[in-house]
């Protein structure tokens, strides 16, 4: 099973968006160690939100974007590791791992869709 661990930093410390040579060591090591064992399928850290936007459909509405940066929400996700976990137990264990790189983060941790998740469904 694939599963997406999604980091989120606070956005309003400057540390979370410019890691120590330390760190960036840290995570490359932790990278490697869990591509060689077959864990991590791809990883990637994201910019701040005043470099991104919110696209929002409400039903029956066209879609309106809303640049960054959001100051409705302190915490905002960081970056993500998409893994490979027996189940969510495991997955949840790696995401402790995974925490663990970091001073302060927190890690939401979901299941991917597969193909076999769709049977029954119709596509009319």
């Amino acid at each position: 099973m694939r599963f997406l661990l999604m980091h989120r930093l606070d956005e309003s410390a400057p540390e979370a968006w410019n890691p120590s040579p330390e760190f960036m060591e840290k995570i490359g090591a932790f990278i490697q160690d869990w591509t060689e064992r077959g864990i991590l399928i791809a990883a990637e850290g994201v910019h701040p939100s005043e470099r991104g936007s919110i696209v929002r459909k409400p039903r029956g509405a066209n879609p309106t974007a809303t640049d960054g940066p959001f100051t409705e929400t302190k915490e905002v996700i960081g970056g993500f590791a998409l893994v490979n976990a027996a189940d969510l137990a495991q997955a949840v264990e790696y995401a402790r791992q995974y925490a663990d790189l970091f001073d302060e983060v927190e890690v939401e941790v979901r299941q991917v869709v597969e193909a076999g998740d769709l049977e029954g469904v119709s596509a009319e």
